[in-house]
């Protein structure tokens, strides 16, 4: 249970820590992103407005088109800013009947004549107007004359984009390996007090249970003792009811505890066998109470684990379900095998518990009943037991509420 709880802990933590390193990453490369790309559609906006052509456009288009002219004289906020004097810049201009009528690449570069011509080919047969093609970011404008496609090389800043992605996820892996032995830590300085206390709960419960036991057996000796020299008296059968409920309520405490802290020997075990052995006598049970029993047992079902406990579990469960169930009602107990798991179901007929009230159910001395008394000797104990024998037997127990039926539903893993 408790290694559970830390479990819990180092996995909230631990999902907080990434939750907030992704989203902070996510913030700042996203705004980054949208900042830089921005900027590079401004600065290729500026270089399209200064641009003319350096050969006579008279002698490449023909005369019935308007003369297009670039305005170099045309300022920007940050076109004498170091980043737009020193970026690369492509340009392509294309007629309007496809002629490639001039293409600026000065070197040194890596992009070739060919290149540049086929990805302003492409980008003018498509309908972006800018964007990015491999490491150059584009754009594209209608200078009145012809068609004007401006490239800017990212080479650079995209491979130190790149690096610093790296260098971010190495460091920050790094950082979440070491939160996560802190939180190892953590979770252990905050569970081992609450782990400290169950085990001093569990013991006082041993503890008291075997103080009362001799006492509670004192007092039976003495009141049968009684019972033989004075004959019937109404005192003294108060005395010797309420005494056996006693007993009842220390056995029960010393199943508790010992199914919770001894590990009892572990051996291969017929389950199908063992549960149709256990629900036999309570069929006759069920019958004294108006109800009737059907059980359906798949065969050949076994597991590893203690006779004892799981014949007390299949008892508890019956019990339980026939103490709760509705006069006339059917009690159903099924056992089958599904993906290595053996599944064992006790259903009956009742009022249906709240969702708030079903993970207590499992919980020590704890009762649904409005009324609490103890008259039928049980103390809340029993589903606590069948919830301790589960559980050390690697397996899970619930309750389920559908259509006025309550079943408690046990997955043990079988061989």
């Amino acid at each position: 249970m408790f290694k559970k709880s830390r479990r819990k802990i180092v996995a909230s933590i631990m999902s907080v820590l990434v939750i907030l390193w992704v989203g902070t990453l996510g913030i700042i490369y996203s705004s980054s992103y949208f900042e830089m790309t921005k900027q590079n559609r401004q600065m290729l906006q500026t270089h399209a407005e200064m641009y003319t052509l350096s050969q006579q456009f008279d002698e490449l288009v023909p005369p019935d088109r308007p003369k297009p002219d670039g305005d170099r004289d045309f300022k920007h906020s940050f076109d004498e800013s170091p980043k737009f004097q020193l970026s690369t810049f492509y340009t392509v201009a294309v007629s309007y009947e496809g002629e490639i009528l001039e293409i600026k690449n000065e070197s040194p570069t890596i992009h070739t004549d060919e290149d540049l011509k086929k990805s302003a080919q492409s980008i003018i047969d498509g309908s972006k107007i800018s964007g990015t093609k491999g490491n150059l970011t584009f754009y594209k404008t209608d200078k009145s004359g012809y068609i004007l496609v401006v490239f800017m090389d990212n080479t650079v800043i995209n491979e130190g984009a790149m690096t610093l992605f790296r260098y971010t996820l190495i460091f920050g892996s790094v950082t979440l390996v070491l939160f996560f032995f802190l939180s190892l830590f953590l979770a252990r300085k905050i569970v081992n007090p609450l782990e400290k206390s169950y085990q001093k709960q569990k013991q006082f419960i041993s503890d008291a249970g075997h103080e009362l036991k001799t006492p509670v057996s004192v007092v039976n000796a003495n009141a049968e003792m009684l019972s033989r020299e004075i004959g019937e008296n109404q005192w003294l059968q108060n005395i010797q009811y309420e005494n056996e409920r006693m007993g009842t309520l220390v056995g029960q405490l010393l199943e508790l505890a010992r199914t919770e802290n001894v590990t009892l020997a572990a051996e291969r075990i017929d389950f199908s066998r063992l549960v149709a052995g256990e629900a036999l006598p309570f069929e006759s049970v069920a019958f004294e109470k108006s109800l009737s029993l059907n059980t359906e047992i798949a065969t050949n079902i076994s597991i590893n684990g203690n006779s004892q406990q799981l014949k007390q579990l299949v008892s508890i469960l019956l019990d339980n379900a026939i103490r709760h169930s509705e006069k006339q009602g059917e009690i159903r107990l099924t056992l089958t095998k599904e993906h290595n798991l053996a599944k064992l179901s006790v259903i009956n007929n009742g009022d249906e518990i709240p969702k708030e009230q079903r993970e207590q159910l499992f919980e020590r001395f704890y009762r649904s009943d409005t009324v609490r008394n103890s008259e039928d000797k049980h103390y809340g104990l029993g589903l606590s037991i069948a919830k301790s024998i589960v559980t050390s037997h690697k397996g899970q127990i619930e309750v389920l509420c559908f259509n006025g039926l309550i079943e408690f539903k046990v997955q043990l893993p079988t061989f």
